[in-house]
């Protein structure tokens, strides 16, 4: 697979199928970042943030790919990267 096919194959699941089945990708995220912060009751009063799931899932697929070689996981980082990028647009750290 070269680095086109991967990203068009990211670009096509993020604003295709994936899209469509999950929704808002921004509201998918921030549900799962309150599921995590509510599930590990952190006494701190932390609280995972859409970027903070971007981040881990990325890093779940990089997980994955020590264990074994797969273009799949390669193109959800991609998919991932992407969204992240969007999302986060207004909170750039300069």
């Amino acid at each position: 697979m070269n680095r086109d096919d991967c990203l068009h194959n990211a670009e096509e699941l993020i604003n295709g199928p994936r899209a469509a089945y999950y929704g808002d990708p921004w509201r998918m995220h921030q549900r799962v970042a309150d599921l995590w912060s509510d599930y590990l009751d952190l006494k701190d009063g932390f609280r995972f943030s859409v970027k903070d799931v971007v981040c881990m899932m990325m890093l779940l697929k990089i997980a994955r790919l020590r264990h074994a070689v797969s273009h799949d996981s390669f193109i959800d980082i991609c998919g991932y990267a992407a969204l992240g990028a969007e999302m986060t647009e207004d909170q750039t750290d300069v």
